[in-house]
């Protein structure tokens, strides 16, 4: 879908590089620019997150190797890069310099706290930017300290995508007007407009600021329980028909205190009879007694269960490249713009066909 797109990526941790993934896993011609010590970078000799991409070794404190960089920068579409804010700028490397040898370019900043701001230049990681920002409020139980899923939240959901969406609005501008754009993908932001779609339970009276008095936090039949086998069920059956069937599978149909489905003071009280009565049987009991039912329950899975689960396997979901599990490109297109599982280039491994390239007239 992305084929002629060309974005140069400057290695970084986090949601950089799973935003120059999802380019490269969408056809563009992703180019990351690895250092050449890999043991400084942190990163591993072959990473999934550099999947479909190229590689090329340079040393950003280089002259000759900036002079290859910025070449490569005025042939590309987009450049995207994860550092703290004034990093790049201490490199040469900051959008003044890379917009006057291209113009049009997207130049992605992806950062925790923004380019601006009293904490901008302030260090932190996933969980102190959704915590700034309100998107790790409702995490948890009442009474029990918020946890996300670790990365998915702030990196990826608040950052690379938000990147990545930013990368192409600017990448589309560009073609009509013929000027480039700095991207500012900031966590804090990013996650924060996740936070709309809840928000706006809001409006009709359905989210209160009390953690665990909102109709998707706190009621018994939106949670996670705890079978007899240490696994764990999801109960999820917000609609009254699909709760009644909930009821129905578990026998409690004619309970009068289980048929006040939306009774906000029962909710703790039934949630610990449903614990209860969860933690009474193993996992497959519960992933038996509600297969093929529309009651909106299914086992918690771990990546490596998931990839044989039945859909996930039928759809292909999760695949092994080089060795490593790793989930494949999303979303899905119709025939004629297939992803096939790509490899990972070795830091490196085309430095002379990029530097060839570049030395054509």
């Amino acid at each position: 879908m992305l084929r002629g797109i060309r974005i140069v990526e400057i290695e970084a941790l986090g949601p950089a590089p799973f935003a120059g993934m999802l380019l490269a896993d969408l056809g563009a011609d992703v180019i990351v620019v690895h250092r050449k010590d890999a043991f400084a970078s942190g990163q591993p000799e072959r990473s999934l997150l550099d999947r479909g991409k190229r590689s090329i070794a340079l040393d950003l404190k280089n002259e000759d190797d900036v002079a290859v960089l910025m070449r490569l920068i005025a042939t590309a579409d987009g450049l995207i890069e994860g550092f703290r804010p004034g990093v790049m700028e201490r490199l040469g490397l900051g959008p003044e310099a890379c917009l006057a040898v291209n113009p049009r370019l997207a130049y992605g900043r992806v950062t925790g706290w923004g380019q601006d701001g009293p904490l901008a230049r302030t260090a932190g990681h996933d969980m102190n930017y959704i915590g700034v920002s309100g998107a790790l409020w409702y995490a948890s139980l009442p009474g029990e300290p918020p946890m996300a899923p670790p990365t998915l939240v702030g990196d990826i959901g608040g950052g690379a995508l938000y990147l990545v969406i930013g990368m192409l609005a600017a990448i589309m501008n560009a073609r009509t007007s013929g000027q480039g754009t700095i991207v500012d993908a900031a966590i804090v932001d990013g996650s924060a407009h996740l936070m709309n779609l809840l928000m706006s339970l809001g409006q009709s009276g359905a989210l209160a600021a009390e953690r665990g008095r909102s109709l998707l936090d706190g009621p018994h039949w939106c949670r996670v329980y705890r079978t007899a086998d240490d696994g764990f069920i999801s109960v999820q059956c917000l609609e009254p028909k699909f709760y009644a069937l909930f009821l129905d599978r578990l026998g409690l149909a004619g309970d009068r205190q289980f048929a006040r489905q939306f009774d906000r003071d029962l909710w703790p009280k039934l949630g610990d009879r449903l614990a209860a009565i969860f933690a009474a049987k193993p996992r497959d009991h519960w992933i038996s007694l509600f297969e093929g039912s529309d009651a909106c329950v299914g086992p918690v899975l771990g990546p490596h269960e998931a990839a044989s689960h039945p859909h996930m396997a039928a759809r292909g979901t999760w695949v092994s490249v080089d060795g490593a599990l790793q989930a494949a490109a999303a979303p899905r297109f119709s025939a004629g713009a297939r992803w096939s599982p790509a490899g990972s280039p070795a830091r490196g491994e085309h430095d002379a066909e990029i530097r060839a390239a570049l030395a054509e007239p």
